[in-house]
C-alpha cells in the first residue's frame, strides 16, 4: 500500500461556535442550512434534528424579520447543535438574535448601514463571545464593485470580503470566519486561494448555488476537494438544491475521501461487470441505507468477483468478495465465512454492526482513543 498522504492544514486563528471549535487544529467541521419557514418552529426543529442524526456539526437558520427572531429563540431552547443566524440589513435583528443564544452571526458589517449600527451589533458580539461570519457571493457583491470589474471575479469577491475584514478590524474585532463563494467553481477556487494569503482567520468553505444534487455535488467536490488538499479550508457547507440532509452526507464523503474526517461507514464498491456473482449496485444501494446511523469510522469493501476482490476486502474492516457458489467475507482483513447470495445484505449488515459494537467497547475500556 502506498503511505497515507497527510494533508498539512493552513495555520488559522481558531474561533468556536457554540462548542464546535473552528480553525486551528479543530477537525473541519460540516455544516448545512434549513430550508424550512423559520416562523414554523415544528418543522424547522425537526429537520434541524433529522440534520444531526446525518451528523451535522453546525446549522445555519435564516432569520429576515423580527418573526423569525423570535421563532429563533423558541428553536434554540429545542435543539443543542450549535446555530448560526443568517441575517442582512437590520441591525436590529442581529441584536435580537444574539440575546436568543444564537453561537454565530452571519452578516456582512458593510450591509448594516450607519456606523453607530455596525458598532452596536460588534459591541453586542464582543461583549456576548459570539463569532460572526463574513460571507461574500458572486451574485450580490457591492454596486461600486459590479461597475469596477464589470463582473463577478475573483479578484472583486477578495476585495468585498477585505473591506468587511477591514470593518471589523477597525472595531479590534477579530473572532470572525469568512466565505467567498461563486457558482464558477475556478472563480471560487481562485477567490479562496488569493483570500488565505491575506487573513489569519479560519476560512469557510463552499460553492454557491452550486445545483441539483448531482451535479452540485460534482462541483462541490472539485472545488472543496481542491481548496482542502491545498490545506485551505475549516468548515465546509455543500449547497444544493436538494434536502439538507445530502449536504451533510455529501460533505462528511468529501472529508473522508481526503482523510480529514473519518465519520460512518466508507462503501468501497465496484462498478460490477459480467464477471459478477451478485448484484453489486442493488447490494450496496440497500447497505447505504441500512447504515446511515451509524457515526463511527468503518470501511466496508463489496467487489462482486475474484479478480481484485480478495485485495480490497483485506484492507478493510469488513469485505466481501464474490465467489462461485458462495462469496467469501473478511473481517479485520482475514478471511471469515461464506456467505450466500440470499444472506449477502443481513449478513454484511450483521458484520458492520458487531464491529462498531466492538469499538465502542474498546473505546469505553480505554483501548482505542475516538477517531474525532
Amino acid at each position: 500500500m502506498e503511505p497515507e498522504v497527510k494533508i498539512e492544514r493552513r495555520k488559522t486563528r481558531q474561533i468556536f461556535v457554540g462548542k464546535v471549535p473552528v480553525g486551528g487544529d479543530a477537525p473541519i467541521s460540516v455544516q448545512s442550512m434549513t430550508n424550512t419557514e423559520t416562523c414554523d418552529v415544528a418543522a424547522t426543529v425537526g429537520q434541524i434534528q433529522r440534520l444531526q442524526d446525518a451528523g451535522v456539526d453546525i446549522v445555519r437558520v435564516s432569520v429576515p424579520s423580527m418573526e423569525a427572531a423570535d421563532a429563533f429563540g423558541e428553536i434554540r431552547k429545542r435543539v443543542d447543535v450549535p446555530l448560526v443566524a443568517d441575517i442582512h440589513y437590520d441591525y436590529k435583528i442581529a441584536l435580537a438574535v444574539a440575546e436568543r443564544g444564537v453561537d454565530c452571526l452571519r452578516i456582512n458589517p458593510g450591509n448594516i448601514g450607519r456606523e453607530d449600527r455596525i458598532k452596536a451589533v460588534i459591541q453586542c458580539a464582543k461583549d456576548k463571545g459570539i463569532p460572526i461570519r463574513i460571507g461574500v457571493n458572486a451574485g450580490s457583491l457591492e454596486k461600486e464593485l459590479q461597475r469596477k470589474y464589470g463582473e463577478p471575479t475573483s479578484d472583486a469577491l477578495v476585495e468585498s470580503a477585505m473591506r468587511h475584514v477591514d470593518i471589523l478590524d477597525r472595531h479590534d474585532f477579530q473572532d470572525f470566519k469568512v466565505s467567498v463563494k461563486a457558482s464558477n467553481v475556478f472563480m471560487t477556487l481562485q477567490a479562496y486561494r488569493k483570500l488565505s494569503q491575506q487573513i489569519e482567520q479560519p476560512l469557510h468553505l463552499g460553492v454557491t448555488e452550486a445545483g441539483t444534487f448531482r451535479s452540485g455535488t460534482v462541483k462541490s467536490a472539485v472545488a472543496l476537494g481542491s481548496l482542502l488538499m491545498d490545506g485551505i479550508g475549516d468548515t465546509i457547507r455543500v449547497s444544493l438544491a436538494a434536502d439538507p440532509v445530502e449536504e451533510v452526507r455529501v460533505g462528511f464523503d468529501i472529508l473522508k475521501s481526503l482523510n480529514l474526517r473519518k465519520k460512518g461507514v466508507n462503501i468501497i464498491a465496484c462498478p460490477s461487470c459480467s464477471r459478477q456473482n451478485f448484484d453489486v449496485i442493488k447490494t450496496v444501494n440497500e447497505l447505504e441505507a441500512r447504515l446511515e446511523d451509524i457515526n463511527e469510522s468503518v470501511d466496508l469493501a463489496v467487489i462482486g468477483c475474484l479478480v481484485n476482490g480478495p485485495g480490497e476486502a483485506r484492507e478493510a474492516d469488513v469485505g466481501l468478495t464474490g465467489g462461485t457458489p458462495n462469496n467469501l467475507s473478511y473481517l479485520n482483513g482475514e478471511k471469515s465465512h461464506h456467505v450466500t447470495k440470499e444472506d449477502l445484505v443481513d449478513e454484511l449488515e450483521r458484520m458492520v454492526r458487531a464491529k462498531v459494537k466492538k469499538q465502542r467497547e474498546d473505546e469505553e475500556k480505554g483501548i482505542i482513543a475516538r477517531s474525532e
